[in-house]
């Protein structure tokens, strides 16, 4: 069973896939927002070429772990999801996934424009991964 990744943003997601087994997260493309109905049928399309049956997106809570302005756009994002697309989905706390992201680009020695290019991806890399980890340890 694959799992699809989301790190979401207005301009941008980051997607990431888990391996058939479901321990690993793999980088995908990062997609380029056109609109909620284009950005849908491109999730959809990629979910039915990979066979995707559950998505996780990263929900960006605020250190105090309130919800701010950028959260309560991901959790419409969710709800367009569910239903535009009929998959169960999943919210992971994402808090510093996308500096946790630079860190690792950074220690890799990537130039500032490659890991801006590449911090969406990577950020839905770790959000995919502590979804499968914390699955994997039934919590």
């Amino acid at each position: 069973m694959r799992i699809l990744g989301i790190d979401y943003g207005k301009k941008r997601m980051g997607l990431a896939l888990s391996d058939p087994l479901g321990l690993t997260a793999q980088g995908l493309e990062t997609l380029e927002c056109r609109g909620l109905e284009e950005d849908m049928e491109e999730l959809s399309r990629l979910i039915c070429e990979k066979g995707v049956e559950e998505i996780v997106v990263g929900l960006p809570k605020r250190m105090d772990a309130s919800l701010g302005k950028e959260a309560q756009e991901v959790l419409r994002f969710v709800e367009d999801l569910k239903v535009k697309i009929n998959l169960p989905v999943h919210m992971v706390d994402e808090r510093l996934t996308t500096a946790g992201a630079h860190k690792i680009m950074k220690e890799g020695g990537l130039s500032r424009k490659e890991r801006t290019k590449r911090a969406d991806t990577i950020a839905a890399q770790i959000i995919l991964q502590i979804y499968l980890d914390k699955r994997r340890k039934g919590l």
